[in-house]
């Protein structure tokens, strides 16, 4: 139980346990290889899993397969891995009806692959696995939606399966984006390898695009048609592409004869010697007492009211509040686009109108697999894209990048992550194709991560997972992009 404490041993429990869900349910439909499960997504401590073939989850099937998964850790049944070459895993994987690795191999470069056994059932893992299934003690399973929920530990408790918490609009945000990649030809990173080997990376480049602006359009035009909205409150996790958001939704709201005009939170953050600290003595940017939340709602208030308010702009060299000549009226048309950390949290914005205030969050919830038993975590794209971002705008390392992410997810998950659900809407800022085009700039990045430093191994896992991937070149992206905000390009000030 103690190595699950850490990330590299939570996560190779998690892999067994999905390797043992999927043997379980090629046992209950005796090797029939039509009839599998794909693994689609993490909503919380759980994972959704999904029937690929023609027939339906029942009650009766997820007890059938929970038994067979319990017989397994009762036998403490082995899990072997031999390396093999390239030619004998795709043969395997095509018998056993794995399209999804053969296509995905077919671009490995090196000439051997690690395949696991487990009991006769042959599978490929993104990651280290346990020794047998008699580790994987503490899990369970229940229906959801069309599929499964697979439930584990998380890393805090890792003899503890605590209960699930249904997030329907990240579920369906989820669905959405697994749609959009069905309709486009992609499920898993084969498919895309073969797109861009067949030349038609630029007709999906225009397709995806296509379709995310089409989903900005429907969210002004909601908007639009609300009424009484005068405050666009725009949150979501480090590198979702918030900026480029915020622009992109502005020009949609002009286009319906509204004035929007963009409001960053940070611009409202407590002068340098007034900003809290945290247990470590450090600055704590990222709490809510960060913000001068008195200034704010004064300063919202009076613009609601229709008077002309100036608004400050936060010095980040000085580590204080300017004044510059910044000043606002809201008349009829006017409305003000409000993106920051905290601004999904009621208690930032307490004294306007829930009426007058139309809350997105906004997150790169990545919907394409590596294969249908290997998800691509959403944490992994967002690092990546943070990675060459911060490298481009700031000059940071890798290292540095990956060194404070610990930090960045804690803050996340304390102050942005329970207001997600609490919104009108939830927007998807991935794009199916950006690995491939971010992988050209993060590699070298990575690179430079050389053994003797902490997060070397870190940086050797992410080098890896983009090996799957091809490259593309970024003169494809369209200027107003989101993969834009982080190659740079970009027609806006991001």
């Amino acid at each position: 139980v103690g190595t699950c404490y850490d990330k590299i041993g939570h996560k190779t429990y998690v892999r067994t346990a999905i390797l043992m869900l999927v043997k379980a349910v090629d046992d209950y439909f005796d090797h029939d290889k039509t009839r599998q499960v794909k693994v689609e997504c993490a909503i919380g401590d759980g994972y959704f899993v999904m029937p690929k073939g023609d027939y339906q989850v029942t009650a009766e099937m997820i007890e059938a397969v929970e038994k067979r998964m319990r017989q397994m850790v009762e036998e403490r049944a082995k899990i072997r891995k031999a390396a093999i070459t390239v030619d004998e895993a795709r043969k395997i994987f095509r018998e056993q009806g794995m399209d999804d690795k053969d296509r995905l191999f077919r671009f490995r470069r090196s000439s051997y692959v690690n395949v696991y056994d487990l009991d006769g059932y042959k599978d490929y893992n993104y990651g280290y696995m346990l020794p047998d299934a008699g580790y994987v003690k503490y899990f369970y399973l229940l229906p959801y939606h069309d599929g499964i929920i697979l439930m584990v530990p998380n890393a805090a408790n890792p003899a503890v399966v605590g209960e699930f918490e249904p997030r329907e609009r990240l579920f369906e945000a989820l669905m959405t984006s697994s749609d959009w990649g069905e309709k486009l030809g992609i499920d898993c990173v084969g498919d895309l390898n073969e797109k861009i080997c067949a030349g038609e990376v630029n007709n999906l480049i225009l397709a995806q695009e296509a379709l995310q602006e089409r989903r900005i359009g429907e969210i002004a035009q909601n908007i639009v048609e609300r009424g009484g909205v005068k405050f666009v409150m725009i949150a979501g996790p480090s590198s979702s592409g918030k900026t480029t958001f915020s622009h992109r939704l502005s020009i949609q709201l002009a286009s319906y004869g509204l004035r929007p005009h963009p409001i960053a939170v940070d611009d409202f953050f407590k002068n340098r010697a007034d900003t809290p600290k945290d247990e470590e003595g450090n600055y704590n940017f990222e709490c809510l007492e960060a913000i001068d939340i008195e200034l704010f709602n004064t300063a919202m208030t009076r613009l609601l009211q229709g008077e002309t308010v100036e608004l400050p702009t936060f010095n980040f060299k000085t580590g204080s509040r300017e004044y510059r000549g910044n000043f606002k009226t809201l008349g009829k048309d006017d409305i003000l686009v409000i993106e920051g950390i905290h601004a999904l949290n009621d208690k930032m914005s307490y004294t306007l109108p829930k009426e007058s205030k139309y809350k997105i969050y906004i997150s790169a919830l990545t919907s394409l697999n590596i294969d249908e038993h290997n998800r691509i975590s959403t944490t992994d794209g967002r690092l990546i894209r943070r990675m060459v971002r911060d490298a481009r705008t700031r000059g940071a390392s890798a290292q540095h990048t990956i060194g404070m992410w610990a930090s960045v997810r804690r803050g996340e998950e304390e102050n942005i992550f329970p207001f997600q659900e609490d919104v009108d809407v939830m927007f998807n800022s991935a794009l199916i194709y950006e690995l491939a085009v971010l992988k050209t700039y993060a590699e070298p990045l990575l690179f430079s991560v050389t053994p003797d430093m902490p997060e070397y191994y870190e940086a050797k896992r992410l080098l890896k997972f983009l090996d799957y991937f091809l490259s593309v070149s970024n003169e494809y992206l369209p200027i107003n992009s989101i993969a834009r905000e982080f190659a740079g390009g970009s027609c806006f000030n991001v």
